[in-house]
């Protein structure tokens, strides 16, 4: 390998937002300023924002002082999330904020107005005037006699802000803000991305995935969207948020598990697509019963993870499963978000034995959609190898916290916190239960 290389988990960019805000939901268990939850003090002034102490307060107080007195005069209201974001851009580009610079490499940098606005594509998308026109009412409302911008440049902001925005995730990859990053918006999309955006708070850290011969910014691609879907879903959700068609290898590739039902011969594993007759590995013939039973229980399945999207029911996930054992293919999507909201409600409801079987059966699955150097499927192996210590299982949580740890420092590095306060002392535990588990035989 030569020196040049860019090995996998480089950080190449990292950013302040240059505006952001936290979820309303979240406003009173997390600090309004460095996200972090946990015991938090509210602003005594508008009652509205929290933080965890005076120095978060005083940190925060460049951006909070322009938007407490509006808040403290709407209290009780909630400001919607997207309001609020907007209205602190606002504040921004009133305030000089428009000569910012976002830096993405030592020469390079951004500042708000490079952001695409994509304001004729605006125009003709209905939902989004629709919300526009809604957010403009709320801000009126919201900033009163607060200096507005004209219709068409808060226009440019609205459509800078949906386009360009990161969501702000926390250690579990929850989104619990958004923001909008100068530098790192500079990165196109793939739906096979070689690069990744991790947090740490507000700061964002760009790091590669692959090993890369060079750093060309040109080429550098992250996922705007949640890649467990299919090509047609993700190319969709792409286009009516981005306003782009994706045209990366994945998308152009054919890809037969995402809707497919499993074969009716239960000695073959091939997926088969219900429009055809026969399988085509095993030659087994489909029947329309089968068919039927097929478009019933993705119905069946669609209905429930619609309904599940907010909380996740042990029960109903478990339903779902056993009407879809034997029908679905096991990479099929829909299979797999089921496993997933299992996975979820048995933990909320700690109930272990349930919650570890069903986070190894998701495995395989990030594995196929997410890739094995991911976020997600680092922090799936960790959640298993925590369970399994909780469960005594301490030889298998070491071997599953190592696959963790291989993922996780590719992705995040050993200096995150995810890394420092969870991954490390498990990882130190499991290897201490595991070595007395030896001593003890012998």
């Amino acid at each position: 390998m030569s020196d040049d290389v860019l090995k996998k988990g480089t950080i190449i960019c990292t950013g302040k937002p240059f505006a952001s805000a936290l979820n309303s939901k979240h406003r009173t268990t997390r600090c309004d300023n460095c996200l972090k939850c946990g015991k938090v003090l509210k602003c005594s002034a508008c009652q509205y924002v929290y933080y965890c102490d005076r120095s978060c307060q005083r940190e925060s107080w460049s951006i909070h002082k322009m938007e407490c007195a509006h808040l403290k005069r709407i209290f009780p209201k909630i400001v919607p999330d997207a309001a609020r974001l907007m209205a602190r851009i606002i504040f921004k580009l009133n305030r000089s904020g428009a000569d910012e610079v976002g830096y993405y490499t030592e020469k390079n940098f951004r500042r708000f107005k490079d952001l695409m606005s994509h304001y004729s594509d605006l125009k003709k998308d209905a939902k989004r005037m629709e919300h526009f026109t809604t957010l403009c009412a709320v801000l009126f409302e919201f900033l009163g006699g607060e200096i507005m911008p004209n219709t068409a440049e808060l226009m440019g902001i609205y459509g800078r802000m949906c386009t360009n925005c990161f969501n702000i995730l926390d250690v579990n990859m929850n989104t619990i803000g958004a923001g909008i990053y100068l530098g790192a918006s500079v990165m196109d999309h793939s739906c096979n991305p070689n690069a990744v955006a991790v947090f740490e708070g507000t700061t964002i850290v760009i790091r590669t995935i692959v090993d890369l011969p060079s750093l060309d910014w040109s080429q550098i691609r992250i996922s705007y969207i949640d890649l467990l879907n299919s090509n047609k879903d993700r190319r969709e959700e792409l286009h009516n948020s981005y306003y782009f068609w994706c045209d990366c290898e994945r998308c152009k590739q054919v890809e037969p598990m995402a809707e497919a039902a499993a074969c009716p011969n239960l000695s073959c594993d091939s997926p088969c697509l219900i429009e055809t007759d026969n399988c085509e590995k095993c030659g087994t013939k489909i029947s329309e019963k089968f068919k039927d039973t097929f478009r019933e229980v993705t119905d069946f399945t669609t209905k429930h993870l619609e309904e599940m999207k907010t909380m996740a029911y042990l029960d109903v996930s478990k339903i779902c499963l056993k009407k879809q054992k034997n029908v679905l293919h096991k990479f099929n999507i829909q299979h797999i978000r089921t496993l997933e909201t299992a996975h979820i409600a048995a933990m909320n409801l700690e109930y272990w034995e349930d919650a570890e079987l069903y986070g190894r059966e998701l495995v395989p699955g990030y594995l196929l959609y997410y890739g094995e150097i991911h976020p997600l499927t680092g922090l799936l192996y960790l959640t298993i190898g925590k369970i399994q210590l909780h469960l005594e299982k301490s030889k298998e949580a070491l071997k599953v916290l190592e696959k963790a740890n291989n993922v996780l420092m590719i992705t995040h590095g050993e200096k995150h916190s995810l890394m420092r306060e969870e991954l490390k002392p498990l990882l130190y535990q499991a290897i201490m239960k595991s070595n007395g588990n030896i001593n003890g035989i012998q």
